[in-house]
């Protein structure tokens, strides 16, 4: 039997922080306490430090690459960056190559995983304008949920037709995941600034271009369409002030039909970042505003907003260095975005009680995850320790994804994971990601 005892941890958990002890048998925590004695010497003790021990983050908007964009990323660096950067499961999209549209592909991506992923796993499946046949045989108990694009992206996966969507928020029981820009809007702005610029259109533009108001149309009808057809939708990344007026926090969580996300680079960079980070920050959606990100901080605060995610979808340095027009959008997460979280603790902008929250505890809630995402006996032992005051920079040498950059190179940050386990596997110390693929398929309960 594999036992693991952790002592002497600040442990993080529903809204309270309180120091104790976390036994691990095997893959599941089985007690937490005050104080735990070891009772056997075949028991691995891990004392804490006093530093914080919280479940494993749950990213529940990756895109890994893996099939079809491997120079890129794959199943196997990607989640060796997330367990390094304390995320021990992730919900993959379907804009892989092929994509992820039919039963059969859908599958594949979980067969490599099995065999590849040091982190937890599930995969979206994809919705197209003509598969609706195959989105219906979608398994609810082993499969996050359903992605449908209402703006084109990595993989033109756009779903534009407006009978195909109804068709789908209304026979679909699982839940819907939707990256939300109105395609006619991004195709005027673009012709726009075209006509100033020629070819040579600035980055500068870019949240000009995928503009708050492409953003809202989308957004908006999304919500209208899930309203009028009761379907359950998780809006991903959202990025403008506009879209927060869409959200309610009148309701608890759990009866909340529709919810919503924030990615990190949404709460950390402005427009005003084009100018020194170019290409390394332009996603879709757009980094927008100072105003924007004040206002997505407000939301994710007063519950409005209930995850914060990555949308980790990593692309080469030299697509990157391409004119503004070819370069794609896009870029590596996972490794920082909890001690990105943590930073943002640092400047006063958020609790940790929070940050696991909306990191760990709302994303298992959303999808409904079994025995994830909280430090609970009987749970899986997905845990993160934090020492909060231990300072180290982003350097090429440490960053573990594929694609070898980060937009947060050369950043100090003030927080630094020390230990991550995976299923009750020690998959992170010392620096290190040891050789152990721990993950597992995600179940769940529904």
């Amino acid at each position: 039997m594999n036992r693991i005892l952790i002592k002497n941890a600040k442990i993080v958990n529903e809204g309270t922080i309180f120091e104790g002890d976390v036994l691990i048998e095997d893959d599941l925590i089985v007690e937490i306490a005050e104080s735990i004695s070891a009772k056997s010497s075949q028991c691995k003790i891990i004392d804490a430090e006093g530093n914080y021990l919280i479940p494993g983050a749950i990213d529940d908007q990756v895109h890994f690459r893996e099939p079809g964009l491997t120079y890129k990323g794959d199943i196997e660096s990607e989640s060796k960056a997330a367990v390094a950067g304390g995320i021990t499961s992730y919900i993959e999209q379907p804009n892989t190559v092929p994509n992820a549209v039919t039963q059969e592909i859908l599958e594949e991506k979980y067969k490599i995983a099995a065999e590849k992923s040091y982190a937890n796993y599930s995969f979206m499946m994809g919705a197209t304008n003509d598969n609706l046949e195959e989105v219906l045989k979608t398994n609810p108990k082993n499969v996050a949920g359903i992605k449908i694009f209402l703006g084109s992206s990595t993989g033109n996966m756009l779903v534009d037709n407006e009978a195909t969507l109804e068709k789908i928020f209304s026979s679909t029981p699982m839940l819907i995941a939707v990256h939300c820009e109105d395609e006619t809007t991004i195709k005027n702005n673009l012709e726009k600034y075209k006509e100033e610029f020629g070819e040579d259109v600035p980055v500068t533009v870019h949240h000009l271009i995928r503009s708050e108001e492409a953003c809202y149309i989308s957004s908006s009808k999304a919500i209208a369409l899930a309203k009028k057809t009761g379907a359950r939708l998780h809006i991903f990344h959202l990025s403008t002030a506009k879209e927060m007026d869409l959200f309610t926090n009148k309701i608890p969580l759990e009866d909340k039909k529709i919810t919503a996300e924030v990615c990190v680079h949404h709460l950390w960079f402005t427009n005003e970042d084009y100018a020194t980070k170019g290409n390394l920050i332009k996603w879709n959606p757009a980094v927008k505003t100072a105003n924007d990100r004040k206002v997505l901080w407000e939301a994710l605060l007063d519950d409005r907003i209930d995850v914060i995610a990555t949308d980790h979808a990593p692309h080469t340095l030299e697509e990157k260095k391409l004119p503004y027009l070819k370069a794609p959008s896009g870029g590596p997460l996972v490794q920082h975005a909890v001690v990105a979280m943590f930073e943002a603790h640092h400047q006063g902008k958020i609790s940790i009680e929070k940050i696991v929250e909306k990191m760990c505890h709302n994303p298992a809630k959303i999808f409904k995850i079994e025995k994830r995402g909280f430090i609970k006996e009987g749970y899986y032992a997905d845990l993160v320790i934090i020492n909060s005051g231990l300072p180290w920079s982003v350097k090429k040498e440490n960053i573990l994804a594929k694609c070898g950059w980060s937009p947060f190179e050369g950043f100090t940050f003030k927080s630094r994971i020390t230990h991550t386990f995976v299923n009750g596997q020690l998959v992170y110390t010392a620096f290190k990601v040891k050789e152990i693929r721990a993950g597992k398929r995600l179940l769940f309960d529904r």
